[in-house]
């Protein structure tokens, strides 16, 4: 069937976050990958690309690159007008030598090995250690605001452990407290577990939500529950890994899930997804990328690229006209949930 005229997303668009005064482009540079680039160079090609592309939203953590992607990125972003772009980072982790190896990030952030004085991260929602967090990260960011700031993950990821009583006790107060002082923006939460993102948004008054590979093209789980909830009280979201960590560019028997292994029968999820938009002559990733826009609760998508050439990828995936019949077509056959609103 040839591809017939459709709707598409504008990347540059922009949006308000929550009730403040802050917008983000509907598209936005995660740079959690971007931590394992240890030199300045590649970080400007990639930001000026970005910028090219009309992209004005960069998120970050301390976690990333332990340390390095919150410093490339103030580097980068150094030559631009501070009002022209967005900036947030997370905290939950604080940057320390003597914290517990981590063998997965370490692997990630350090292909070649650890260097000798690496920092490493440990987990910490303490009231004291949020304000040092974001005191380190503007340090490292080399800016004296961040627009938003994310609690991050809040269940620990390897061992399991969650944080979430500290987190509505400890640290969101912390960040209330700096959004009403402007040292702060937007207070917000990063999260890929939904019981996470329903406890802290039912407790707290956040502005956006991260939500991390939930509202999908694969995995639309989100929308029993935490969705409604942020139409309900105005949370604004952002979602992140829209391929759910590769599997949606094009699935395979070893493509990952979250970093893992992908079970079967996400594996066959994905390949009936691909076979349907090649029905309609559509990369199946532009309708990853665009189909969480129909959402009113969806804000923007954050992608990852490790080059300039990801960036103007994802661009053209979002400007990629999708049919109307496609999307019909992958609620008849169940493929996505019956409460999920379609583009179009």
């Amino acid at each position: 069937m040839n591809q017939l005229k459709g709707d598409s997303v504008n990347p540059a668009d922009k949006t308000p976050i929550g009730k403040t005064k802050l917008k983000v482009t509907r598209l936005g540079l995660g740079t959690g990958l971007l931590g394992s680039l240890h030199e300045d160079d590649p970080w400007s090609e990639i930001i000026k690309t970005a910028w090219s592309a009309g992209v004005r939203s960069f998120d970050t953590s301390p976690y990333y690159g332990f340390g390095t992607s919150e410093v490339r990125l103030g580097r980068a972003l150094a030559k631009y007008n501070r009002s022209d772009y967005v900036v947030s980072t997370k905290v939950g982790r604080l940057l320390r030598a003597d914290a517990p190896e981590d063998p997965f990030a370490e692997a990630v952030y350090f292909p070649k090995g650890r260097p000798p004085g690496a920092l490493r991260s440990v987990y910490d929602y303490s009231a004291a250690a949020t304000r040092q967090s974001l005191v380190e990260s503007r340090e490292r960011l080399g800016l004296e605001r961040i627009d938003i700031a994310h609690i991050h993950d809040v269940v620990e990821l390897a061992s399991g452990v969650s944080h979430v009583k500290e987190a509505i006790e400890e640290t969101y107060p912390v960040l209330a407290e700096l959004r009403h002082e402007g040292i702060i923006t937007a207070a917000g939460v990063g999260a890929q577990v939904n019981q996470v993102l329903i406890d802290l948004g039912e407790a707290c008054s956040f502005d956006c939500f991260l939500v991390a590979g939930r509202y999908t093209l694969l995995d639309q789980s989100a929308i029993e529950e935490v969705l409604p909830i942020c139409v309900r009280k105005n949370i604004s979201v952002i979602i992140g890994s829209p391929f759910n960590t590769g599997i949606l560019h094009d699935p395979k028997p070893d493509s990952t899930f979250d970093f893992m292994p992908a079970p079967p029968e996400m594996i066959d999820k994905a390949l009936k997804l691909k076979a349907v938009c090649k029905k309609y002559n559509v990369p199946l990733p532009a309708a990853a990328i665009q189909f969480p826009f129909a959402h009113p609760a969806v804000a923007q998508v954050l992608t990852g690229a490790r080059s300039g050439s990801e960036i103007m990828d994802n661009v053209k995936l979002m400007q990629t006209p999708i049919p109307a019949e496609l999307w019909r077509e992958l609620r008849e056959t169940g493929l996505v949930h019956p409460k999920a609103p379609l583009p179009s």
